[in-house]
């Protein structure tokens, strides 16, 4: 049996990272009818509340049951508001290595959750579960992902050329072009970086297991 995350929650200062459950399905398709989501990841175009619905039930638990990742849901603590969709993908259990990729709804952009979602996975995989590396990966175009890389201390290692399709809309119709990617790594050293406990990242606000 191929290794796989333990069902989990993270709690942050701000967050509660948990597994989606299938009452998230309206607020996770209202999310999701965005632009920007629409233009950056490779999510189903429409992402209806019947897929939500699916995620929830069969995709996200076999994700995860199969060793490839883990899909949390990310609710605010104070209000209980969707905030965002964080997933870790194509997990190498050997490299003690991941991907992670984040979707942030349209009212809390600017409000520093994504990194601070991110970083919580990420202490979280360094710290509880042994993992050794983190990877990121960004289109060129996406300046606000790039900047979640950069805050959370991640290290540009360069350009995979012609790697990614962004979509678009005209009219009724999704338009496709090709895009560069730029691949951003954190090992666990990188979270000791002076700059993160500078600018308040890491250090006083530490992740909480809620098993």
């Amino acid at each position: 049996m191929a290794a796989s995350f333990p069902e989990t929650a993270i709690s942050t200062e701000r967050l509660l990272l948990r597994p989606l459950a299938e009452d998230d399905a309206p607020g996770l398709a209202a999310m999701m009818a965005d632009d920007l989501v629409l233009a950056w990841t490779d999510l189903p175009h429409p992402f209806t509340e019947e897929y939500a619905a699916e995620l929830a039930r069969t995709l996200a638990p076999a994700h995860r049951a199969h060793g490839r990742g883990i899909v949390f849901v990310v609710t605010e603590h104070l209000t209980q508001r969707l905030v965002g969709l964080v997933e870790l993908r194509n997990t190498d259990w050997r490299l003690r290595s991941t991907e992670i990729s984040y979707v942030t709804a349209a009212w809390a952009r600017g409000e520093g959750y994504a990194p601070e979602a991110v970083l919580g996975v990420a202490q979280w995989l360094f710290e509880d579960r042994g993992f050794l590396r983190l990877e990121l990966r960004t289109a060129a175009g996406n300046t606000a992902a790039q900047q979640v890389a950069q805050k959370i201390g991640g290290i540009s290692e360069g350009v995979l050329r012609s790697a990614w399709i962004v979509r678009g809309e005209s009219g009724e119709v999704v338009e496709e072009s090709r895009s560069d990617l730029i691949l951003w790594s954190l090992l666990p050293e990188d979270l000791e970086s002076p700059e993160l406990h500078r600018d308040g990242w890491h250090g006083d606000h530490r992740y909480v297991l809620r098993d």
